[in-house]
């Protein structure tokens, strides 16, 4: 007989051996000889009062044994012969849409623009150490894209769109922690996830797909509305049967080609503003209650906030406990931050996007002739402008929390973990009113709920202007786009997704649906 429970365990019990055998021998009211095992299935934290407390749900087997192997079983077979499916971006969407390709029979060929894992690192310390923008290769560009060195989180609202569990037991096989199995915000962390990567990509060329690194495509080759072939940056051109456009919601360029080549495109609200930091003790004593460190048994405290501004929201986004902030950029004379975690969450400053929602339709009217592509060009103008302010590198303008609110320039700023360096500039002015002066609202709402929250101890960063694609590519029922057959705009680049496993699973349902059109 298998038992599912829920069973509370405070910071004392947590440390006592066997508490959850214990304590589900007392709900049963059962012998404890008679549990065979207590297999956690979640875990999280109740830290509303001052008793924190870890909720736990369990399956209880009485007289039986735990299954050996997952329920989830990948079955890849050798694909080196078979029909092709091409996919462009190697990120989430485009790594779980090649797996699946393998798993259905069919051989994925990948281009991506930027580098391996492994060489993608000296870009990355270029930009941090050096200031200089790699545009191919860089925190959103390279394999496993944006995910690989900005966090790895795999929170998602979006259980509707496909298997969760299945993206994390597709994870857990390719060597992540059982661990995301069972948080109720499950982390891996950006020194864990380039191995996972490297061990997808591996699994994908053995079962005879092709990954092609620092490959750019830049055109598309289209005759009767039926994608026939696409060009790459060398002049080559590769016939297609199916692709999958999975490059993100940075590649810029496809957007710009799409629009030029007259492909039908969706202006799309997003959000936008700014990241805030502030030190890791100050948010662990506000959520744990506590007035030193906090308990060793606890992890780096996280926050989520919201509140209606000017019928807008401003909300916290990708809160990073224990993290870094990190220069985000695809091209030189921008300034973007983003943030990320080590696995361990054990830096000293927390860190959050603090982002305002904006209206396509109302908040962009100066852009109008842009047409589909007015939120790109309202993105890159305040991006240069934060290039500006951080005095045309990527040091990043900053101000201290507090002075921002009241409309002052800090005269100093607090340590940071951003290593490009900060500038103080005055954000109050720089930010557009639609976003600044709701920023500043918000800040000071933010401090009547997480009292400790607003201080000077904190500075906010600009700018966040990443958080989604600020375009939508259209597609049909079965996910291919209305207008160009064989051409299926997948997870975030295509505006379907809003992180690792919500891309994740488009790119599966993508996979499905360019085979099932083949």
């Amino acid at each position: 007989m298998i038992k599912d429970l829920q069973l509370r365990v405070n910071l004392i019990e947590e440390l006592t051996e066997n508490i959850l055998l214990y304590k589900a021998s007392k709900q049963l009211s059962v012998d404890a000889a008679e549990i065979s095992a207590v297999k956690v299935l979640r875990k999280s934290i109740d830290a509303r009062k001052k008793e924190i407390i870890f909720n736990y749900k369990v399956a209880v087997y009485i007289n039986e044994q735990i299954p050996e192997k997952s329920d989830y079983i990948f079955d890849y077979k050798d694909v080196s012969k078979a029909k092709e499916v091409h996919i462009i971006g190697f990120g989430p969407a485009g790594m779980y849409a090649a797996l699946r390709c393998i798993e259905l029979g069919y051989k994925p060929i990948v281009l991506e623009r930027g580098k391996n894992v492994q060489n993608r690192r000296r870009d990355i310390k270029a930009i941090n150490r050096d200031h200089i923008v790699h545009e191919d290769s860089n925190y959103c560009f390279g394999e496993g894209g944006a995910g690989t060195y900005s966090d790895g989180k795999l929170y998602t609202r979006s259980l509707k769109r496909g298997d969760v569990r299945r993206i994390f037991e597709n994870l857990v096989f390719h060597g992540a922690t059982e661990q995301i199995l069972i948080d109720a915000h499950p982390h891996i962390g950006t020194n864990k996830l380039p191995k996972i990567i490297e061990n997808i990509r591996e699994n994908i060329l053995k079962f005879g797909g092709e990954i092609h690194f620092e490959t750019r495509v830049v055109d598309f080759i289209i005759k009767k509305n039926k994608l026939q072939a696409i060009q790459l940056h060398n002049g080559t051109e590769m016939a297609v049967n199916s692709v999958i456009l999975a490059t993100g919601h940075s590649a810029r360029d496809i957007y710009e080609l799409l629009h030029k080549k007259k492909i039908a495109l969706k202006a799309k609200s997003f959000a936008m503003g700014v990241r805030v930091e502030h030190p890791q003790e100050i948010i662990d004593q506000i959520q744990y209650h506590c007035s030193g460190e906090r308990d060793e048994l606890l992890p780096a405290a996280a926050y989520s906030l919201v509140q209606q501004v000017q019928n807008r929201g401003v909300y916290s986004f990708c809160m990073c406990p224990g993290g870094f902030i990190v220069p985000a950029a695809t091209a030189s004379g921008e300034v973007v931050v983003n943030g990320m975690s080590p696995s361990k969450r054990n830096n000293k400053f927390a860190n959050s996007g603090i982002v305002v929602e904006l209206d396509i339709d109302k908040d962009f009217k100066k852009y109008e002739k842009f047409g589909a592509l007015k939120g790109l060009e309202f993105q890159k103008d305040l991006e240069r402008i934060s290039f500006l302010a951080g005095g045309r590198t990527q040091a990043a303008p900053a101000q201290r929390l507090v002075d921002f609110v009241d409309g002052k320039i800090s005269s100093d700023l607090n340590d940071c973990s951003y290593q490009p360096g900060l500038i103080s500039a005055p954000l109050h002015s720089l930010l557009p009113k639609i976003i600044g002066g709701r920023l500043r609202k918000g800040f000071a709402a933010f401090g009547q709920k997480m009292h400790g929250y607003y201080t000077n101890e904190a500075n906010i960063i600009g700018v966040e202007s990443r958080t989604s694609s600020p375009i939508n590519i259209p597609r049909k029922e079965n996910l291919e786009h209305p207008e160009i057959e064989g051409l299926f705009p997948c997870g975030e680049g295509g505006g379907y997704a809003g992180g690792i496993v919500s891309a994740a699973m488009d790119g599966e349902r993508c996979a499905e649906a360019a085979i099932a059109s083949l």
